[in-house]
């Protein structure tokens, strides 16, 4: 069984979203990774994406049709995101927002969340960390929010080779510019579309538990474990549990 060992660096340079490259502070953690698994989960993301092309074209035509007719806009929101190893990629989304809406209400509330502090106090539970009634969403768009129907895009992230189908969230990268050397351990693997957080977490947890959650599954993920998130999504997604 062949294993490969990778170090990862990240150095503390100025953020250039001109540059494909977000370097952070100095952090240097060894990653013990199965090349066997790599190479089935590559393939296994690649098969299990070509699979859902043809029923995942409707969805699209339906949800890219009620879009339309919600707002006005692309149907295809655009973002960067910071991947594996601080390698910014363009993450692809159904537009959930108005367009040209003002991300500072956003972005103050990715620091309180970062501080361990509530986003909302008189929310249910499963959203106790969920920004909630952002006036940047549209009434289609809270929809394919809470069902996460929006991320069905970054299918073409996992065929790019970007993302794959389960790993950590990839994070904004004013997220990552917050980051402890802790919390950067999260950047050692590939985002995925689902994973333990979004089964397990998603808007119940504060942000400190996200990060052990991710840092656990890089250090213990297998094909057996991939497989059960993926299935366990499902629910999630139908009963759209943590999202908003």
């Amino acid at each position: 069984m062949a294993i490969k060992i990778y170090l990862h660096y990240f150095c503390n340079l100025e953020i250039d979203m001109d540059t494909t490259v977000i370097q952070v502070e100095p952090v240097r953690a060894i990653t013990y990774i199965n090349s066997n698994y790599l190479r089935a989960k590559r393939i296994f993301d690649l098969l299990f994406t070509l699979l859902i092309l043809l029923p995942l074209c409707l969805v699209v035509a339906i949800v890219a049709a009620a879009i339309r007719l919600d707002s006005g806009g692309p149907v295809i929101y655009r973002q960067k995101r910071v991947g594996v190893n601080g390698i910014a990629f363009t993450l692809y989304k159904f537009r959930s927002m108005y367009v040209n809406s003002n991300d500072s209400l956003h972005r103050q509330a990715i620091i309180y969340y970062m501080n361990g502090q509530k986003l909302n106090e008189n929310s249910r539970a499963d959203l106790s960390y969920k920004q909630v009634d952002d006036p940047r969403i549209t009434r289609v768009g809270r929809f394919l929010r809470k069902t996460s129907i929006d991320e069905l895009p970054q299918f073409f992230n996992v065929l790019r080779g970007e993302m794959t189908l389960v790993g950590p969230r990839p994070p904004l990268p004013y997220e990552v510019e917050h980051y402890s050397q802790r919390d950067r351990l999260r950047l050692g693997g590939k985002p995925g579309l689902t994973g333990t957080w979004q089964v397990y977490g998603r808007s119940r947890v504060p942000f400190q538990s996200m990060v052990e959650m991710d840092i656990a599954y890089l250090q213990q993920q297998s094909l057996r474990q991939d497989l059960k998130l993926i299935a366990l999504t499902i629910p999630v997604m139908i009963n759209g549990n943590g999202g908003a």
